[in-house]
């Protein structure tokens, strides 16, 4: 299925710097409705947005945006976090893996129910980069490698 951007109603998580701020910008340009989203909502500084706030891992939060977001058809999950190495801190490892797994998996499950009612629709998942590499002393959320017992 393919989603009209010029009929688009998106909900971006992250929305306030990078890529999430890029695609928010672009997809206003394109004629779309976009939920801007944040954990800090004052730092989305993007013209024509809708500005939610947003935390993904508060699954108050995310239920609120569901509520105020009910017209949406295009979710993108842009939000994480990085810097959790797999044999460091683990209560970093579970900072990481509540943002970007637990946080991206509650919000599909937030706003699938949305999109059926809308007609469908799709929702894009950006993966944090160090996810798709492997390196010694990388993510704990890489692809596995073969243990070399260093």
């Amino acid at each position: 299925m393919s989603v009209n951007l010029s009929k688009a109603t998106a909900l971006i998580t992250g929305a306030n710097r990078g890529i999430g701020r890029r695609l928010a910008a672009q997809l206003v340009t394109r004629g779309a409705k976009v939920y801007a989203t944040a954990r800090r909502p004052e730092s989305i500084n993007i013209y024509g947005v809708e500005v939610l706030p947003l935390d993904i891992t508060d699954p108050d939060a995310i239920a609120e945006a569901a509520k105020k977001a009910d017209d949406v058809n295009l979710l993108v999950n842009n939000a994480g976090i990085g810097g959790a190495a797999l044999l460091g801190d683990i209560d970093d490892v579970r900072v990481a893996m509540d943002v970007n797994f637990w946080g991206t998996l509650s919000m599909v499950r937030a706003f699938a129910p949305v999109l059926a009612r809308n007609g469908g629709g799709a929702i894009v998942n950006i993966a944090y980069s160090a996810s798709w590499f492997v390196f010694p002393g990388g993510s704990a959320q890489g692809p596995p490698r073969p243990w070399s017992g260093a």
